[in-house]
């Protein structure tokens, strides 16, 4: 899972460096990620694991990292919410 969120992440997510370089759990706001960016992230994400993220999930802290997304995106499942 980890590896598809990279590629999100490099895809969407507009870091100035190369996501290589960013540990798992590398605070990703730090790392470059705008709020434009996370919002196109989250959208990624969405399609690509087939889920919707719940409202109390959409904040800075579910983003803030691979791991973190990583995290999140296993919530989301466990609780049911698959779109």
């Amino acid at each position: 899972m980890k590896k598809t969120i990279r590629d999100l992440v490099a895809k969407f997510g507009k870091l100035p460096g190369s996501i290589d370089q960013v540990a798992d759990d590398a605070d990703l706001y730090a790392a470059g990620l705008t709020s434009f960016a996370s919002v196109q992230l989250m959208l990624g994400i969405e399609e690509a694991f087939d889920i919707d993220f719940p409202d109390n999930l959409l904040d800075r802290k579910s983003f803030a990292s691979i791991s973190a997304i990583a995290t999140t995106v296993d919530l989301v499942r466990d609780s049911g919410k698959v779109a």
